[in-house]
């Protein structure tokens, strides 16, 4: 039994979606809705990891300082050395610590990104690989059903079933054999009896074709594979999203896929939410204080101007639905909220004396002739 990043999505993500569907019937909204949800849910975990970011951004100086003298004071003992670098990430704490928060949260946004990549968003693709036998070796093939990884298919708003595809007579075929693709729950029923049972089902015939090794197999029209030389090859069926071509505010279609169509034309919406994303991931960075002066500074705001650059071009050459895009936008606006509020908490006495003395310290240092004009902008320091 799946207790992974499926379980979460079967047991946790589906029903909250399902929920907010119930209470406004837009698939937009429920992606807004659940993805508030999630982060809400997480937000002590995020809040950990960015409290942790700012104490180590403030104490890493004095730390640096400390650590480079124990290493001069026992460079002749390593055991005393070890002893006094342990007592140190003691007193400063570890920074590796901020990343425990970060990896925790990790299956429950892995959970929520495959939630809104499958079905009722975006259409869902079942890949068969089959492999095909000369006439002469037919003796040595057993047969054997084959079935894919079941997934939730929505066939109308709301009503969904965990539905496999399935070669009854398995997917190791003899030149001139003829099988028929099946999609079907773990309990029997099949997909075309799901539809038919529900009069308000919404869904559209799923799709099969020959993704590879096209000269091997063919596809008929009800859905049945013919072996015709022997060798490998993919058969892909494809069930249609019923929500795929539902539009939201500026976006055209939730599971509209790249920056541009086919035909070279621009998605404005696509490019609309990329652009927002890296601007996102920008003002994140302003906020969270890597901004600051002090030796460099300069490197960091360089780096902080391409790290979005990077990220946005990312989705260039990894296209995302924009269903899933929208719930990166809201997320990454959701996160610059909390980093803005967690930023402006007073901080421990401790680490407030730490910062006015480096303060104090960078103020009084005169610049060299060939720095540039050190920034102005400070760690907030209290609300």
């Amino acid at each position: 039994m799946d207790f992974g990043i499926g379980f979460l999505s079967n047991n946790v993500m589906l029903p909250i979606l399902d929920f907010f569907y119930g209470i406004v019937p837009s698939y937009g909204f429920a992606i807004i809705a659940l993805t508030l949800v999630i982060r809400f849910a997480v937000f002590p975990l995020s809040a950990g990891q960015i409290r942790n970011m700012r104490k180590m951004k403030i104490v890493q100086p004095l730390m640096k300082e400390r650590q480079e003298q124990i290493k001069q004071r026992y460079k002749n003992d390593t055991a005393k050395q070890q002893e006094e670098m342990s007592k140190l990430m003691q007193e400063f704490g570890n920074p590796l610590a901020g990343c425990a928060p970060l990896l925790l949260q990790m299956p429950i946004l892995f959970a929520l990104f495959a939630t809104l990549r499958g079905s009722p968003f975006t259409n869902t693709p079942y890949d068969i690989n089959v492999q095909i036998f000369p006439q002469e070796q037919i003796e040595r093939i057993e047969p054997e059903a084959f079935e894919t990884k079941a997934k939730n298919i929505y066939i109308n708003d709301g009503v969904h079933y965990k539905i496999a595809a399935l070669l009854p007579g398995g997917n190791k075929l003899a030149v001139g054999e003829t099988t028929k693709v099946e999609l079907q729950t773990a309990e029997g029923r099949s997909f075309k009896t799901l539809v038919a049972e529900d009069p308000e089902a919404q869904i559209n015939e799923p799709d099969i074709e020959i993704t590879k090794g096209s000269e091997r197999l063919k596809v008929n029209k009800d859905g049945t594979i013919t072996a015709l030389e022997p060798g490998d090859a993919t058969v892909r069926v494809t069930v249609p999203g019923i929500a795929a071509n539902t539009g939201f505010l500026f976006i055209k279609a939730l599971g509209r896929v790249g920056v541009t169509d086919e035909n070279g034309n621009i998605n404005f919406d696509i490019l609309s939410m990329v652009l927002l994303f890296g601007i996102g991931i920008y003002i994140n960075q302003q906020l969270s204080g890597s901004q600051s002066a002090g030796q460099g500074a300069d490197q960091q705001q360089t780096v902080n101007k391409i790290t979005p650059l990077l990220f946005s071009g990312m989705f260039l050459f990894f296209p995302l639905p924009a269903g899933v895009l929208m719930y990166i936008v809201v997320a990454n606006f959701f996160q610059m909220g909390q980093t803005w509020f967690l930023m402006r908490e007073p901080l421990p006495e401790n680490l407030q004396k730490i910062l006015e003395e480096q303060e104090k310290a960078e103020s009084d240092r005169e610049a060299l002739p060939f720095e540039r004009k050190r920034s102005k902008k400070k760690e907030k320091t209290s609300g």
